[in-house]
């Protein structure tokens, strides 16, 4: 864990941010203007040294990182995952596009619904409601991958693919035993019935995905019409805490759902 954060704090582009900012740009521009305005060249001289140190010493101090640096990293990573995820829901078809745009904005009603109820400290809101986006951004997630398994199954010929499987059937059962036709058609029965049983685990997968949608959108929907009476805080966490439990197993599921469709693409 302390090597990732470290690498974290590696990626965050400090001397950038020490310079391209508002206040250095303007005092170094303040200060260009006025020694060509004025032909006084030290005082051109005295800026560049002055951002010399600064460029210096600010990258690498922890008070500016922490009050300063830091915070504008964070709120940039944030804006460009905003971004990213308002592409991905646009690529979505217009039934789940719409949905999980809803959604989101149930995230933002029950944000403002906790701010009223006495019983939710502004520390719990924290948390509570990180886990609120978090799901909502696993809403798109699933969202994204129903749809691509979808699609891969509008390409398969269950009908096509069944024919085959009886057609090799009958070959195994009327021909001879040693028989090399015989022995052929096993092998390809036993290719299209693990093909078969592993189309049948995707199936069963995006019905899965799509009950947990469901139960994300359902318990949402609940939480925005009993927030403001919550008594205990532990009303609200206990039942995120079960949605992420369920986000997470799918999460497991979409693992080996991924082996077997990179299996049968093969």
């Amino acid at each position: 864990m302390g090597s990732g954060n470290g690498d974290e704090k590696k990626k965050v582009p400090y001397a950038r941010y020490a310079f391209a900012n508002p206040y250095n740009l303007s005092l170094l521009a303040g200060a260009a203007a006025v020694a060509l305005g004025t032909g006084n060249w030290m005082l051109g001289v005295a800026a560049a040294g002055a951002e010399a140190i600064w460029m210096l010493f600010a990258p690498d101090s922890r008070l500016l990182r922490k009050f300063w640096f830091d915070k504008k990293h964070a709120v940039l990573l944030e804006a460009a995952k905003e971004e990213r995820l308002q592409a991905t829901i646009a690529n979505l078809p217009e039934r789940d596009r719409g949905r999980c745009l809803t959604l989101r904005e149930k995230v933002r009603q029950i944000d403002r619904l906790s701010e009223q109820n006495p019983a939710f400290t502004a520390e719990l809101l924290r948390s509570e409601l990180g886990k609120l986006s978090a799901l909502a951004d696993s809403f798109v997630e699933m969202s994204v991958t129903c749809t691509r398994y979808l699609e891969y199954l509008d390409t398969v010929d269950l009908d096509a693919l069944e024919r085959d499987v009886r057609r090799y059937a009958g070959i195994v059962d009327r021909a001879p035993e040693g028989d090399e036709q015989r022995a052929l058609a096993l092998k390809n029965l036993e290719v299209l019935q693990r093909r078969r049983a592993k189309i049948a685990e995707i199936r069963k997968y995006v019905g899965t995905a799509r009950a947990q949608l469901d139960l994300i959108e359902n318990t949402f929907q609940l939480l925005a019409d009993q927030i403001v009476t919550m008594r205990s805080p532990q009303e609200l966490s206990g039942q995120l805490d079960n949605l992420l439990d369920g986000v997470e197993a799918v999460r497991q599921t979409t693992r080996e759902t991924e082996k077997l469709l990179q299996a049968i693409e093969r």
